[in-house]
């Protein structure tokens, strides 16, 4: 397969320029449309398929939620990821509902983009990770690419999917470079993680943008002599656990790494999955590394410690490591498999 060498950014507008090429029930609404369309960004295009919205968020989502049950395919570009709670009400009462309380008689296929924005001095309304919030929300789909090629793939495969579908973008990645397929019909599908590299030692499981940071903090575990494998989630709603639980069979230890705030975020999920699924194969407790339960400061200085980042990785894995080499096999794993807990659930 051809590639072609694209950014991340670069990566979304090509997605969306093929898609709006090859189906003309695509529609692009948003704000400052009109600069990408202008820049010739999105190739020729009847402008009647880019609609520049005014800053009025819960307007032009359910614009585009009525657009996609007669027919259209929008793709709304919400900018900055703490505007949607302002469209919150048409996307979780209408678009995540409206198939549902039609007996399925209605589709809804929209894309919600935004961007998420960290270490930009950006302060406390423009810094949220709201993506835990949706994955709360039944009938959404939520993602979050953290290569250019996951990013063209899946937001390609977001646009042809019939159901709302929420993408979650960081802007950090924006300027990475990556060979990306150049075939207009290359996709990649909805609720399949990736395993980014092998290990055996300990499992780290990346959301989002935090993948870079995960990646170099499994560099300097292999320093050290530990195996660390790397998963990229990719996709939050429906999530992979099937690829997660097979790595913690594997390693034992669980290391979970989530921009978002560390109560009931994408990490307190992917943790307890494992508690309830994977526990007597825990050879360890298993380690969040997430943003505290703070509003994000305007400050660099302040804003910048609170993300995960590769020290933070790195040293959460070496305990997950070090704490299970010194509980040995951790009392757990050999309770469950001696039988005890087959002979404590008769008793009981």
């Amino acid at each position: 397969m051809s590639t072609v060498e694209l950014t991340y950014l670069n990566a979304i507008l090509e997605a969306e320029k093929e898609e709006m090429q090859r189906d003309p029930r695509v529609i692009l609404i948003g704000e400052d449309i009109a600069l990408y369309s202008a820049s010739g960004a999105l190739g020729k295009l009847d402008p009647r398929r880019t609609w520049n919205a005014p800053i009025s968020e819960l307007g032009f989502s359910g614009m585009a939620i009525g657009a996609a049950i007669t027919g259209l395919r929008p793709i709304v570009d919400l900018t900055i990821a703490s505007f949607v709670y302002l469209a919150s009400d048409q996307i979780i009462n209408q678009a995540a509902k409206l198939r549902y309380v039609t007996g399925g008689q209605v589709r809804v296929p929209v894309v919600f983009r935004m961007s998420m924005w960290h270490n930009g001095a950006n302060a406390a309304q423009h810094s949220d990770r709201p993506y835990p919030m949706f994955m709360n929300v039944p009938g959404l789909k939520v993602i979050a690419p953290a290569t250019p090629s996951d990013m063209k793939g899946m937001l390609k495969s977001a646009i042809r999917d019939d159901d709302p579908v929420i993408v979650f973008e960081d802007n950090d990645l924006w300027g990475r470079k990556e060979a990306v397929p150049a075939d207009p019909d290359f996709l990649v599908p909805l609720g399949k993680a990736a395993v980014r590299c092998e290990g055996t030692d300990v499992s780290i499981v990346s959301v989002a943008g935090c993948l870079p940071h995960a990646l170099a903090a499994a560099g300097q575990l292999a320093r050290e002599d530990i195996s660390a494998e790397v998963i990229d989630v990719r996709s939050l709603v429906p999530l992979d656990a099937a690829t997660i639980l097979a790595s913690v069979a594997k390693t034992g230890r669980l290391v979970v790494v989530d921009y978002a705030h560390r109560t009931a975020g994408a990490a307190a999920e992917i943790a307890a999955i494992v508690a309830e699924e994977a526990f007597a194969e825990l050879r360890a407790p298993i380690q969040r590394v997430t943003t505290p339960d703070v509003q994000i400061p305007f400050s660099p200085k302040l804003e910048r410690p609170l993300y995960p980042n590769k020290d933070k990785i790195t040293a959460a894995a070496r305990k997950a490591v070090l704490s299970g080499e010194e509980r040995g096999s951790w009392p757990v794993k050999s309770y469950f498999r001696s039988g005890a807990w087959e002979s404590t659930k008769a008793r009981s």
